[in-house]
């Protein structure tokens, strides 16, 4: 991706390669518990909906961004082609097969938390562009709404790493799925669980990034936080939570973090730790009042982080682009407006 803006022909590429990924069913990564040889079989049987995309919650987050380009961009090439698939995929009967899935003995904690998270994101969309779909879907959806509700209500510690794990990004996207659709009670109970965790953080002294992380745990706990405090609040505590910000100490938050290989695994999620602290950077810029002393240090850093991100998406084989181009359109297109 040559370009860092998310023009017709790049969309057109994403919703290609997003359409390609769902049912592409090798090379595939799995990580059930296995109890026994009757539980060995294909991915499509116990999953007919997300087999593809290298993994579950990438084929979630890769139909989602079929979803969202079809809704910004309707008349994208392959818009057609794209429907039909996806109308194959979410059925009924395949949802209640995912459904029975997690409501089993695995299901409780299964791509949790941000398998669910995404699947969370993906209803919301659908439930705005697609409303037949999404009530395809609403098996599956409706369990994992009330398993992470039951989740984020109970749990008493956060998970800060810069990977899948992460609480404090998959609440944020839970949070913003459950207000675009209404949903009070899940919406309060993530804003609580983000004050529960974080209110109390203050001179935040982590290393990072580890080498494999896509997310910034320092950035990813301040995006959240933007989400459920008034705004002088946020103010408040970002100021305690990163005091030194513009020291030499956080140069390595502040730049994009160079990638040897953006085909390597772990190089690719380096890849998207640039695009999400590009959205959370420009989230954070734009939670801070005009003029703070932090607000173009933080437009700037996610200026860089975009354009370093946006030139690394495409081109550089399965491991990477099975999944990167969610970030990119997530960057670029956020999530539930019909813009």
């Amino acid at each position: 991706m040559s370009d860092t803006r998310l023009d017709d022909s790049t969309a057109a590429r994403l919703l290609s390669t997003a359409v390609e990924n769902v049912q592409r069913d090798y090379p595939a990564h799995w990580s059930h518990v296995v109890a026994g040889d009757a539980d060995l079989v294909p991915q499509r049987v116990l999953h007919p909906i997300f087999a593809g995309s290298f993994d579950w919650h990438s084929c979630v987050h890769q139909t989602w961004l079929a979803v969202r380009l079809l809704r910004v961009r309707p008349g994208v090439e392959g818009a057609a082609q794209a429907r039909r698939v996806l109308e194959s995929l979410i059925t009924v009967g395949n949802a209640e097969v995912e459904a029975a899935f997690f409501d089993g003995p695995s299901g409780g904690f299964w791509e949790r938390p941000y398998g669910w998270a995404w699947l969370l994101v993906l209803d919301a969309e659908l439930r705005a562009w697609d409303p037949p779909l999404a009530a395809a879907l609403r098996p599956l959806s409706a369990v994992l709404r009330d398993r992470y509700l039951a989740e984020v209500t109970g749990a008493r510690l956060p998970v800060r790493t810069g990977t899948h794990g992460n609480t404090a990004f998959a609440t944020g996207l839970v949070l913003d799925a459950a207000r675009a659709v209404g949903d009070g009670e899940l919406a309060s109970a993530c804003a609580e669980a983000a004050l529960r965790w974080h209110r109390e953080d203050v001179g935040y002294g982590g290393f990072e990034p580890d080498a494999a992380d896509f997310l910034s745990p320092a950035l990813t706990e301040a995006d959240l936080m933007r989400r459920v405090l008034p705004a002088d609040g946020f103010t408040a505590w970002f100021e305690a939570f990163l005091p030194h910000l513009d020291d030499s100490r956080w140069k390595v938050l502040r730049e994009p973090v160079p990638v040897d290989d953006p085909g390597d695994p772990h190089g690719s999620h380096l890849v998207g730790l640039a695009l999400s602290r590009a959205w959370q950077w420009r989230a954070v810029a734009d939670a801070l009042p005009p003029g703070h002393r932090y607000a173009d240090l933080a437009h700037t850093a996610a200026e860089a982080h975009r354009e370093t991100g946006l030139r690394l998406v495409s081109g550089h084989g399965y491991y990477a682009e099975h999944w990167l181009g969610t970030f990119a359109a997530y960057l670029d297109l956020g999530a539930f407006t019909g813009r």
